[in-house]
């Protein structure tokens, strides 16, 4: 009887980032600056509303005041927006903090229209770059860089295998040698 043995890779750190950056679970999700937050506080209605995380990583929040939201997630969010409002005139409130729109990522290179695009969960590189209007004539299908939100530096990613893009993400369609 033959025995077969079979290696399997998996690249933890690709995996463990995209347990810490997906947005499809907003409870792990880091906020950044242009993100968007939806906030209710029961029996609050002046306090409810949508707040940009400003480019300082701060929402001005009434009756709360400037608190820090970037680098924080919506449940982070929630229990300093609560502390902030008990040292208020609100007793015990009830807050709630949900993303109403992701920051935006980045399209540049041999795309017919490179620029900022809205983001939207579950996107790969190829969705993003059908919202650029595609490639060029120039443009080199095989590949693309990407420098993750917060990233040093661009890493390569093949088209052939769908990789999934963050809010925040600078993707690169590289032109083709000929």
């Amino acid at each position: 009887m033959a025995t077969c043995s079979v290696s399997i890779f998996i690249d933890t750190n690709a995996v463990a980032q995209q347990k810490h950056s997906s947005p499809s679970n907003s409870g792990t999700y880091v906020l950044g600056p242009t993100d968007k937050v939806r906030v209710k506080v029961y029996g609050e209605p002046d306090v409810a509303g949508e707040y940009e995380v400003d480019s300082g990583g701060y929402v001005s929040i009434p009756l709360a005041g400037r608190i820090k939201a970037a680098g924080s997630t919506t449940h982070q969010l929630e229990r300093s927006i609560t502390a902030a409002l008990s040292k208020g005139i609100v007793r015990d409130p009830r807050v709630n903090v949900e993303i109403a729109l992701y920051r935006p990522f980045y399209i540049l290179g041999e795309v017919k229209k490179s620029g900022e695009y809205p983001y939207r969960v579950g996107m790969t590189v190829l969705d993003a770059i059908a919202s650029a209007g595609g490639f060029t004539y120039r443009a080199n299908e095989s590949k693309v860089y990407l420098r993750r939100a917060g990233g040093a530096g661009e890493e390569i990613y093949p088209l052939d295998a769908p990789v999934l893009i963050y809010p925040g993400d600078n993707i690169r369609v590289p032109e083709r040698f000929f």
